[in-house]
């Protein structure tokens, strides 16, 4: 239950120094994802280890996966800023580990270290924006933060490119470091301690056992074929513990009071469909970004940075259709054909890619590449769209963070299952090439394309053929999965979509992660379409739904009162940015309606019939609500809460007391917030 005071919002330049520490989390935690894709064939052939690359980016995401879930409640118990810095702490303690690693098993075991800190930063960073900033408010830096993370995910192959190629690999992991420390400082001088906390029974045990089921997964595809036969005792073993871990997982989940993954959504056709959708859409994304770079750089010759670009019309293919297509889905609430038609174009473009060869064109490639992101970029915030339409209340948080779960649990395994395929086959390709030579003289961990292009001509093509040949088979296999996601597409069912979602978040599109908390996602969905054109007008209006003709400035001084008493309201006029003319003049047409009561101590002037409340020694008036003020202002609330209840409408909100609160709450805070004048004396909403 939440105790003591509740969110405490800044304003000014206080606020712009939180909100820039929580840009600078989200933004280091989001590139991580991706930063290091152009950098692996390097850090391979520095270290050793080409066989088992993909776990540079699979150590890093099987952690984000596990812990993301946990942070969201931790941060409410135990307080957002302390969570927030611990999870800072790790981030950054684990990027410089990665970049003093001397050896592959090392970077590795830092990469899953950092991720522990990595996955709680975006939830967290996330959920603090509750804390600091007012509701009316929220979409527009929830907005904010969604266009860091799609953008730091695009972006993040070309930084880790271009640093590799001017500075140095291990620069990906100390550019960490400055950012991450500047915003532990500003977090820890600006960012309030919130009293509210709310108590829950984490499912660590959930959590854990999850964690086990996919490492000991992972690490079976990761070394089955490669290190050990796969009939071997070690791969049985890893086999028999990943499904023993998961057989205890389901049990756990059985009994959590609040499960990490709740087994009743299972019962949820809508939820299991799209969760296929979103394993396989991780698999093919993650498994196309990790070793697309290494197309470029080992068999084009391309360098960090150049195969940085080489992968942009991927990520453009990818932002181009989640903005357009959100936009579609929200205008039209038809969402269906979006995933059957994206898997569709995702399996097209694997099957394009696998065709790569030393002689494919720059522009064909980068043809290939448009056509998979492109496929890519149209499914992703659908199918969250999808999961919350079909779906309860009770169910709307945990349902929404199981379908990223889905997605981060496929990027995983996918990325493992790619980089196993590859290795295999590049072992039997270059076995085949030079059926004479040694193991030795076959090893490739330390390979680079420098030292390739010093061999001589026709060992050269050789290899270069094993790797374009080996990549090649590893996305046809990504294809022909990707097939499982367009046959399971089929089955996400069409529901009327309801008002309250929305999908022109960019984070959404690029699946970040979610508190998995039902509140916090009616708290963002409310919040984005309040700052929407037609919700906007509607406020504009809201005294004639309240049956009353007062201006909109007159409205906000009487909700403010009626929700604090004691309010200073000039000093939140001012963080509103409302002009002291507005103010004094709703305050004085407030007082002759007789909805307010000036204070005993003010004088009051009558001039032309009207009450006017001057300022004596620099000391406004402090005025009260009258008794047909309060009603007047509970009025006003109602009409505004009565519209957020219809547009919760087949969510129940009336069953759930946290959720009434919680809209009672936000009725009062968005009333129409920033009047100013224009003309004479007339005021309008701005937003």
């Amino acid at each position: 239950m939440p105790v003591d005071d509740g969110p405490q919002e800044l304003h000014g330049r206080k606020l712009a120094l939180v909100f820039t520490g929580l840009m600078l989390v989200m933004l280091v935690a989001a590139l991580d994802s991706t930063i290091v894709a152009t950098a692996l064939p390097t850090i391979a052939s520095d270290l050793g280890g080409l066989n088992h690359i993909s776990w540079v980016t699979t150590a890093y995401l099987l952690a984000q996966t596990v812990v993301a879930p946990l942070y969201g409640k931790l941060g409410d118990q135990y307080g957002r800023r302390i969570v927030l810095q611990v999870g800072l702490v790790i981030f950054v303690i684990g990027s410089a580990l990665c970049g003093i690693s001397q050896s592959f098993p090392e970077l590795i075991a830092f990469r899953a270290f950092q991720g522990l800190g990595g996955g709680g930063l975006m939830v967290s960073a996330q959920a603090a924006i509750g804390d600091v900033v007012p509701p009316r408010q929220r979409g527009r830096y929830q907005g904010l933060f969604g266009a860091v993370f799609g953008l730091a995910t695009v972006i993040g192959p070309l930084i880790g490119g271009t640093l590799t190629t001017n500075l140095s690999w291990r620069w990906i992991f100390y550019i960490n470091l400055p950012i991450g420390v500047l915003a532990l400082v500003v977090l820890a001088l600006t960012f309030p301690s919130v009293a509210t906390r709310i108590q829950h029974r984490i499912d660590y045990v959930g959590a854990g056992l999850l964690a086990l089921a996919l490492a000991a997964l992972v690490l079976l595809l990761t070394l089955g074929g490669t290190t050990y036969p796969w009939a071997s005792t070690q791969v049985i073993g890893l086999g028999a513990l990943s499904l023993v871990a998961l057989g205890a997982f389901v049990l756990a989940e059985h009994r959590a009071a609040e499960a990490v993954l709740p087994l009743g959504l299972f019962k949820n056709q809508v939820f299991v469909s799209a969760g296929i959708v979103a394993l396989f859409l991780g698999f093919a994304m993650f498994g196309t970004i990790t070793f697309l770079p290494l197309y470029f750089q080992v068999v084009r010759g391309a360098s960090p940075t150049g195969s940085g670009l080489d992968l942009l019309p991927l990520m453009a293919g990818l932002l181009i259709t989640s903005i357009v297509g959100g936009q579609i889905v929200s205008r039209t609430g038809k969402y269906r054909v979006f995933p059957i038609i994206g898997t569709a174009i995702i399996t097209v473009g694997l099957f394009l890619l696998s065709g790569l060869s030393p002689e494919t064109s720059t522009l064909e490639a980068a043809g290939f590449m448009f056509v998979t992101g492109f496929g890519i970029g149209m499914i992703m915030q659908v199918l969250v769209v999808a999961v919350q339409n079909a779906v309860g209340y009770e169910d709307l948080g945990v349902a929404t963070s199981g379908n990223t779960l889905f997605r981060n649990i496929g990027s995983s395994v996918g990325t493992a299952v790619v980089g196993t395929i590859f290795a295999t086959e590049l072992a039997s390709r270059l076995r085949s090439a030079f059926p004479h030579a040694s193991a030795s003289q076959l090893d490739t961990s330390h390979l680079s394309s420098a030292a390739l292009a010093q061999l001589p001509p026709y060992i050269h093509a050789a290899y270069l053929a094993a790797f374009a040949g080996s990549l090649d088979t590893a996305f046809k296999v990504a294809g022909f999965v990707s097939i499982i996601a367009f046959v399971a597409s089929w089955f996400i069912k069409e529901l009327p979509m309801r008002t309250t979602l929305t999908t022109e978040d960019l984070g959404s599109a690029f699946g970040v992660p979610r508190s998995g908390d039902s509140l916090s996602e009616i708290h963002r969905a409310l919040s984005v379409l309040v700052g929407r054109q037609q919700m906007r007008q509607w406020l504009e209006h809201v005294a004639a739904e309240a049956g009353t003709d007062l201006p909109v400035a007159d409205c906000w001084v009487l909700v403010r009162l009626r929700r604090d008493p004691q309010v200073d309201l000039p000093t939140l006029a001012t963080a509103d940015k409302i002009p002291v003319a507005a103010l004094d003049g709703a305050v004085a047409d407030l007082i002759e309606r007789g909805l307010l009561v000036a204070d005993a101590t003010s004088d009051l002037v009558v001039a032309d019939g009207a009450a006017r409340a001057e300022v004596v020694n620099d000391v406004r008036p402090a005025p009260t609500l009258s008794s047909s003020g309060a009603v007047m202002a509970d009025q006003l609330i109602d009409a505004v809460r009565n519209r957020l209840e219809k547009l919760l409408e087949g969510w129940s909100p009336e069953q759930f007391p946290a959720l009434v609160q919680f809209l009672n709450q936000f009725a009062c805070d968005i009333v129409p917030c920033t009047p100013t004048l224009v003309g004479t004396g007339s005021v309008e909403l701005e937003q």
